[in-house]
């Protein structure tokens, strides 16, 4: 195919590679080797960058113009993407084999302003780290102004563009700036700065130990409920599963604290904000503890002089309009001495400083581009300095961490990532580490750890870290021999139950005495939880507190924490210990209270009636004061805050339970509770059926199935909480789909408990797809129940190992109906074959197993030979991105000759030589149903395609022989193609 067929074949998929991100960066790293290849001409490089084109247009008009210029136009187009785009974006496009110009066929520039067009790539490169020196060599040689300077230099440009409108502004100057600028260039090269000798100011030293003082007895401590004192945070803290966010293009891989500024999973070179997001209670806050004591301390991040950190709940309270020194300065840390310097040292060192800014998802008004601020000293309100400070307008340069819950972040604001990293909880180990660092005595964290391991729907709540730290705290009701908790419900009443028998009275019996005493405060601080929700508030006055008739006894039980709240000095300000507290009283007032309105539980069930709902005008309204309910009146903070209302309706249906009937009806009469049961139970029939209802009818000759969203887990989750087996039936009654497909819905082990406890009422087989979430080996565990009822599970990208595995097969090889597994990109090693090969030996309707991009040798496709020898039914095998080499190909491939029923079989870059590929060609000449073999990027020579081709030969059932990417010379390739057009290169 030409290379203009190439380009015009995949310019969707072209235009999305050159806007990756929103970034213009890939775009103009592409025209930058196309002005140097002599592409393009001056004019057209004007007509491209021209400042009123948005950048799809841009894109949009290089490809127009490269195809007027023709074939060899657009051949070196290819060759630039695939020299600018990175592997992931490359996998899905097809470049033709087309090479950029020879070294020696490039005309050695005769002029200086030659030099600048013809490296433009490696001059953009070298100067974006050095921009200040080289305008101060030009400035002082006389041919730039400060005016040319100040053009350069505009706060909204990146790094990249700046070195890029120095270039063009140089070029405009003529020869002898052009000179300059080599001259300047050649001399930094050779006598490179060291910024570790860099000295820095004493104010600013000064200011670093004071800042580094701060932040260290900021971090000391965690807090804990109860009011029962604080924990140390090297005594308590265990690291979670640190991974790369899914859809980055990389597989997952475990970070370090530090990796989070690191290069893996980079998307956006030119972006400055590196995004942690992570469910509520997942560590998010915890974590930025972590990296702000180990700065403070000198043990990590030590390349940055001032590391800033705010919490954006609080930054909501802030009213006044306020500078960049402002916030720097009045919101973490205020100088001694030399404020001025030290501000205009951050300035102009913006690689030296590191903001952080924890709960994105809190701030009250979500997030926005729409109004730009670049200047560091004029004041804005504080959410435009948030805003654009994330987006890069304000402070280019300067490496921001921010953490939010995933739902809250938006493609506006996924447009200004550098990198998202995900923060999944803790690991199996991760919870046997912290139940014993949380108890001293060994004994008891023994205790405590059998008794999770004995209720496996208990030991996937406590994945999440604020579950797990509950849980241990309340290890003596854990242990007391009452009912074992089963939902985030349970644990929550345990929460309760442990806090407020400490401090009832000794006569009361143990049991449910507690309930009528603390009922008072439940309402209290559940009317004061409840209207803060609805509002996006998260700290309260206290003249807020005591119109809620908030006592000082319920403040001194401890689940209300003092906080600074620095818009004010004259009273104290309370927050909820965790926001998932704060949704827990504000579900227990909406059950408890006999004056909530009929249409509250409807509203809190339909989202799209919460803006002007009756919750809102007459539960919430009395509650707050005006200033604490201010909303952008575009609704961005109606979004911002979903998620607290979808965890407070999950606790909702969960204290209707019947498990908690009795309990509650100590403090509520039982028509109440019915009539509030009922709702729940007619809004969520009434959820699941929207969701039904929307399924569309399959296209002929393909299955009907449904891609559920994130709110259809949520609907999943609450009828899980309500423990009630006729629910989860009556839910499912109407769904018939043959394929269910949750893909990138951020499922863990929480979610799959609630999976697997309402799937499996299903009515009729399934095939169950989770690709792309945080299943993990806990999550598989939890799975297990509904494997019965799938015919298929897809598990792709879900971090589980052969531990996972062998509890998926166990319970696999007992399952009637299971006939496909897909397991692409995990981290199986040689262990888990053993396994498959018994799953392949005893089930003989066992249709597809595909372990792609996994950790699989000789060793273990030697072990899965053993298990393929016996088995008559197996139509599509992948094994794509392992590493099986020709002994494992060999083993494969004389297992398979006998196979009745082989149809697809993937060995895609899999170490693959001639030796591999002659036993190959014995399968494929023997095979009778044989279809397509996947053969690309090995190490198979001519030879090894020879054995292929003879092999053809003698079988013309085959269809098509993949071998892109292996050991062939162009001629070869094309000697091949023309032999045999079933081989595909």
């Amino acid at each position: 195919m030409g290379a203009m067929q190439l380009v015009q074949g995949q310019r969707e998929e072209l235009l999305q590679a050159l806007c990756c991100g929103g970034s213009a960066e890939g775009l103009e790293s592409v025209i930058d080797l196309l002005l140097a290849w002599d592409l393009l001409t001056w004019e057209d490089y004007q007509g491209l960058c021209a400042p009123v084109q948005t950048l799809s247009s841009r894109a949009r008009g290089l490809l127009d113009l490269v195809c007027i210029k023709g074939e060899s136009a657009c051949a070196l187009l290819l060759a630039a993407c695939s020299r600018v785009f990175p592997e992931a974006r490359k996998v899905v496009l097809s470049f033709g084999g087309c090479k950029p110009p020879q070294e020696e066929q490039e005309p050695h520039p005769a002029t200086a302003t030659q030099a600048l067009r013809c490296h433009r790539s490696l001059l953009v490169r070298h100067l974006r780290g050095g921009i200040t020196a080289a305008l101060k060599a030009l400035l002082e040689s006389g041919v730039f102004t400060a005016y040319d300077c100040d053009e350069v230099q505009l706060l909204l440009y990146t790094p990249s563009q700046q070195a890029r409108r120095l270039l063009d502004l140089v070029q405009s100057k003529g020869e002898s700036a052009a000179a300059i600028l080599l001259q300047h260039t050649q001399t930094s090269e050779e006598n490179p700065t060291t910024p570790e000798n860099e000295e820095h100011p004493a104010e600013c030293l000064l200011y670093q130990k004071k800042l580094k003082s701060s932040l260290s007895a900021q971090s000391h401590f965690v807090s804990t409920y109860g009011g029962t004192g604080n924990l140390s945070l090297d005594d308590i803290y265990t690291e979670g599963l640190l991974e790369v966010a899914q859809g980055s293009g990389e597989a997952q891989q475990p970070l370090g604290l530090e990796d989070i500024l690191g290069h893996a999973g980079t998307l956006n070179e030119e972006a400055d904000t590196v995004l942690v997001s992570g469910e509520a209670g997942s560590g998010k806050s915890t974590l930025l503890q972590r990296l702000l004591q180990l700065w403070s301390r000198d043990t990590a991040l030590q390349d940055y002089l001032f590391l800033f950190s705010f919490s954006c709940r609080r930054l909501s309270a802030e009213e006044r309009e306020v500078s960049l020194r402002d916030l720097l300065f009045m919101h973490c840390c205020w100088p001694d001495r030399g404020q001025d310097l030290i501000f205009q040292y951050i300035l102009d060192h913006p690689h030296k400083v590191l903001f952080t800014f924890d709960g994105v998802d809190e701030f009250r008004l979500g997030f926005s581009d729409e109004r730009r601020h670049c200047c560091p000293t004029q004041c804005a309100p504080v959410s435009v300095l948030l805003f654009n400070l994330l987006q890069g307008s304000l402070m280019k340069g300067v490496r921001k961490v921010a953490t939010s819950r995933p739902v809250a972040v938006t493609p506006v604001l996924k447009r200004y990532l550098r990198k998202e990293v995900s923060l999944q909880g803790f690991s199996t180990e991760g919870i046997d580490f912290f139940v014993r660092k949380h108890h001293s005595d060994p004994a008891v964290a023994n205790r405590v750890l059998e008794s999770l391991q004995s209720n496996m729907a208990l030991f996937g709540l406590c994945h999440i870290p604020v579950f797990c730290w509950i849980v241990s705290q309340c290890s003596r009701e854990l242990l007391g021999g009452g009912t074992s908790p089963q939902t985030i419900t349970d644990i929550y009443l345990m929460v309760l139950q442990h806090f407020f028998q400490c401090r009832s009275s000794r006569r009361l019996s143990p049991g449910l005495g507690w309930v009528q005493e603390s009922v008072g405060a439940v309402i209290r601080l559940g009317r004061v939880a409840l209207g803060g929700l609805r509002s996006s508030c998260f700290m309260f006055s206290e003249v807020e507190l005591q119109r809620c008739g908030v006592t000082e006894e319920d403040i001194c039980t401890g689940f209300l924490i003092h906080t600074k709240d620095h818009s004010s000095s004259e009273c104290k300000h309370y927050e909820f210990l965790h926001v998932t507290m704060q949704c827990f009283f504000a579900a227990l007032f909406i059950v408890l209270n006999d004056n909530i309105g009929r249409s509250t539980i409807q509203d809190l069930f339909y989202p799209q009636y919460w803006q002007d709902s009756v919750l809102a005008k007459v539960c919430l309204g009395p509650c707050l004061s005006a200033g604490s309910q201010k909303r952008d009146p575009d609704g961005g903070a109606q979004e911002a805050e979903r998620p607290n209302l979808e965890i407070t309706a999950t606790f909702v249906s969960g204290l209707l339970s019947q498990r908690h009937r009795e309990l509650l009806l100590q403090a509520c009469p039982a028509p109440t509770l019915d009539r509030k049961c009922t709702q729940v139970v007619r809004a969520l029939s009434k959820g699941m059926q929207k969701h039904f209802k929307s399924i569309p009818q399959p296209i002929e000759g393909e299955k009907k199935s449904m891609h559920a969203m994130p709110e259809f887990i949520w609907l999943i989750k609450c009828i899980y909480e309500m423990q009630e087996i006729s629910v989860a039936k009556d839910a499912l009654a109407r769904l018939e789909v043959e394929h269910l497909k949750l893909t990138y819905c951020n499922i863990g082990p929480v979610e799959c408990t609630a999976l697997a406890y309402v799937l499996q009422h299903l009515r009729t087989s399934v095939g169950l797809q989770l690709d792309y979430n945080f299943v993990g080996d806990v999550g598989v565990e939890q799975l297990l129940p509904c494997l019965e009822i799938c015919h298929s599970i897809y598990l792709r990208n879900n971090n589980i190992s052969d531990e996972g595995i062998r509890k998926l097969i166990d319970k696999g090889i007992q399952c009637e109906n299971l006939q496909k597994i897909a397991l692409f990109n995990n981290k199986l090693t040689d262990a888990c074959t053993k396994h498959f090969a018994e799953l392949l030996k005893r089930k003989q309707h066992f249709l597809s197993l595909r372990l792609g991009n996994n950790y699989i040798t000789a060793v273990g496709a030697e072990q899965l030979a053993d298990g393929l020898r016996s088995n008559r039914s197996l139509q599509f095998l992948g094994l794509w991105g392992n590493k099986v080499r020709d002994r494992g190909a060999k083993a494969l491939a004389q297992a398979l000759q006998e196979s009745p029923s082989l149809v697809w079989l993937s060995l895609v870059d899999n170490g693959i030589g001639s030796d591999g590929a002659c036993a190959l060609a014995e399968l494929i000449r023997s095979s009778k149903t044989l279809e397509d073999m996947w053969l690309t990027k090995n190490c198979i020579t001519r030879e090894g395609v020879e054995y292929l081709l003879q092999a053809l030969e003698k079988n013309t059932s085959v269809k098509s022989i993949w071998l892109r990417g292996n050991e062939l010379s162009p001629e070869e390739v094309e000697e091949v193609t023309q032999r045999e057009s079933r081989v595909v290169f």
